[in-house]
């Protein structure tokens, strides 16, 4: 079972930055596509940006030109930088390991306020 510690929300202001930090525990067999989810109050858990080691990135469509996803493997961690950030924003950020199972952290709470 992964272990997964998301660190780096914070409440900030429309138009700043902020970088999220993930460090996963397991198996680096099962990290080879890490990913950053997030979900607001009421809403579904939303695939934000997805990386795998040395391969593809994904952007979803509501992030896409303002989020940056990166990943060090050798601290096994992902990282998300946020750029011109906006209330939509707002939510719980999650990170995930999806070879290792469906098992997520506490997440880190991101609030931007206009």
């Amino acid at each position: 079972q992964v272990q997964l510690v998301e660190s780096g929300g914070a409440l900030v202001q429309a138009g700043d930055s902020l970088r999220l930090s993930c460090l996963a525990s397991g198996r680096p067999i099962c990290l080879s596509s890490m990913q950053w989810y997030r979900q607001a109050p009421g809403m579904k858990r939303d695939l934000v940006a997805a990386i795998v080691r040395g391969g593809t990135i994904y952007y979803g469509d509501s992030v896409k030109g303002r989020f940056t996803i990166s990943r060090d493997n050798d601290k096994n961690m992902v990282f998300l930088q946020m750029f011109g950030l906006e209330p939509e924003d707002t939510a719980v950020y999650y990170c995930n390991a999806p070879t290792c199972g469906d098992y997520w952290g506490k997440g880190t709470l991101v609030t931007v306020s206009s």
